[in-house]
């Protein structure tokens, strides 16, 4: 096989692929990227069996055909080629000689017939969204998945295409971040997944460089279409990104969200989170909370660890309920605040052992479970 390519485009091409290649690999050809070279560009595939992604990059061929070559390697020796021409021989013992400029490499390869097949997604369930939208949703829960692997369940976003529209979930059992979409859900289309937080990240990483996405699914797992824009670096038709989903039954997240809560606070979104911020600074891993007090017209947060001191911070809002008292890990709070991109954000409280819940206007909801106060 021989081409000739961009050395900036391969480049590219080689860091949407690199992510998923882990730094243990199972087999010594899972830590190689599958270069096909055929027409006007050449696909770059990596997997780890778990997931999997290609895509296209424009580069002149001149012969067709296949090697695999260790990924990490190769990306950082073509992100230092001296000249932007960059010239791919691969001889028939999956030798492959690079050129650029006066620099001459000749690395070892694998022979692609060892290499696993991504799948394709076949007649599952599929769908299209905008990919803006889809990473803005994802942006908007991701942060409260479980990191705990005993509880794999968690480890991830769950999708549910259902009643006229998409939800998006996660939680980690002490908070629960919700969104969801109006959107076209045939009977024969709805269904649910989770998807692995890794896989999460990757499509968080791959979004916005088109315009719309195509899902597809089914029980075992789930395949994703993304379209590269016009000025996309050297890539070409779409980004192909193959997952397994997490299998079992997702907790109802329906019974985690309070049918009622008693008080009701308009917040400017950012205020509250620099408020919350700097009360968190003095907080240690022992006393990690912060305490948010309602008394008429005011809020004011407090935090405070016996080995370094307390902090203090108050800020206006309209209110005319009875004081109350209510404690949370900062964290929690912050991360939904960050998340989101609206100005006003809705905080509603009960009592001081019931959940604190975020709203905005759109069907954004975020559960977060108090801290007892001492």
């Amino acid at each position: 096989m021989k081409f000739k390519i961009n050395r900036d485009h391969f480049s590219n091409g080689l860091a949407q692929v690199l992510n998923v290649v882990g730094s243990k690999a199972a087999m010594p050809i899972l830590s190689n990227v599958l270069i096909e070279a055929e027409k006007d560009h050449i696909s770059l595939t990596t997997t780890n069996l778990d997931l999997g992604i290609r895509c296209k990059i424009k580069a002149e061929v001149k012969e067709g055909g296949t090697v695999t070559l260790p990924v990490k390697r190769l990306a950082t020796i073509v992100r230092e080629l001296p000249n932007v021409d960059v010239s791919f021989d691969a001889n028939a013992t999956h030798q492959v000689k690079i050129a650029s400029g006066g620099s001459n490499f000749r690395i070892m390869g694998i022979g692609a017939e060892e290499f696993p097949k991504l799948p394709t997604a076949g007649d599952d369930k599929a769908y299209t969204l905008e990919q803006g939208e889809l990473a803005t949703m994802l942006g908007n829960v991701s942060y409260a998945q479980s990191t705990d692997e005993t509880r794999y369940i968690l480890n991830g976003v769950y999708f549910n295409f259902k009643d006229g529209k998409l939800a998006l979930v996660a939680t980690d059992g002490r908070r629960l971040a919700m969104v969801s979409k109006e959107m076209m859900v045939p009977a024969a289309s709805a269904g649910a997944i989770i998807l692995p937080a890794k896989t999460v990240a990757e499509l968080l990483r791959l979004l916005g460089k088109g315009e719309k996405l195509k899902i597809a699914f089914n029980e075992r797992h789930a395949a994703f279409q993304i379209d590269t824009g016009k000025d996309a670096g050297g890539l070409t038709d779409n980004i192909y990104l193959f997952s397994k989903v997490v299998e079992g039954n997702y907790p109802n997240y329906q019974q985690v969200i309070p049918k009622e809560t008693h008080q009701r606070i308009k917040l400017e979104r950012e205020l509250f989170l620099q408020c919350v911020h700097r009360a968190a600074l003095v907080t240690s891993e022992k006393s990690n909370s912060v305490k948010i007090k309602l008394t008429a017209n005011l809020l004011e947060i407090t935090a405070s660890s016996p080995d370094f001191g307390e902090a203090h911070e108050s800020m206006a809002i309209s209110y005319s309920g009875p004081d109350l008292q209510v404690a949370f890990n900062p964290q929690f709070v912050m991360d939904p605040l960050r998340a989101l991109t609206k100005d006003e954000v809705f905080f509603e409280l009960k009592d001081e052992v019931s959940p604190g819940v975020f709203k905005t206007l759109e069907s954004f909801v975020c559960v977060i479970m108090p801290v007892r106060l001492s």
